[in-house]
């Protein structure tokens, strides 16, 4: 949980809650799968190559398509809520990478919505868990804060 589109739209559709856009939607982004990057970090330390290689996804969403596409996916029934813009969020984000398939051969293998099935899995099982993930940002749709019992752990949650 750590404020990112991805994890905010996530636990947001499947509690049910307001997906949470800052801004007009339009904005693009671009997401990429944990073990894409471990990949290409992976060739990148083994490799030659010592100079800085971008190792994103080049498959561009706008904000706005990208919470319909997980809204689809988690088969929820969140409303979309737009709320304004944060300070300095950035219209356009699509990393070229040419050096990265040019010098370590590199480029992302895992499609976004094949990730977003395999992150939508952990959350839900997280949700089962611990019955409730709060997500962050100012004003976020947040699920309603219950009392956890103690369980006599020394372990923080």
């Amino acid at each position: 949980n750590d404020g990112r589109v991805v994890s905010n739209f996530i636990i947001q559709a499947l509690q049910g809650k307001d997906i949470t856009i800052y801004g007009s939607g339009k904005q693009t982004r671009s997401f990429q799968y944990v073990d894409d990057l471990v990949e290409g970090l992976m060739l990148l330390m083994n490799g030659n190559y010592s100079q800085p290689v971008n190792l994103g996804n080049p498959d561009e969403y706008t904000v706005q398509d990208f919470a319909h596409l997980i809204k689809e996916i988690t088969q929820s029934n969140s409303t979309i809520n737009k709320l304004p813009a944060t300070k300095d969020d950035p219209r356009q984000r699509k990393p070229d990478i040419t050096t990265a398939k040019t010098h370590i051969l590199w480029q992302p293998r895992v499609k976004v919505r094949d990730g977003l099935r395999n992150t939508i899995a952990y959350f839900r099982k997280e949700l089962e868990d611990s019955g409730e993930i709060i997500p962050t940002g100012p004003d976020a749709s947040r699920p309603q804060q219950h009392k956890h019992k103690s369980s006599g752990s020394s372990e923080s949650d």
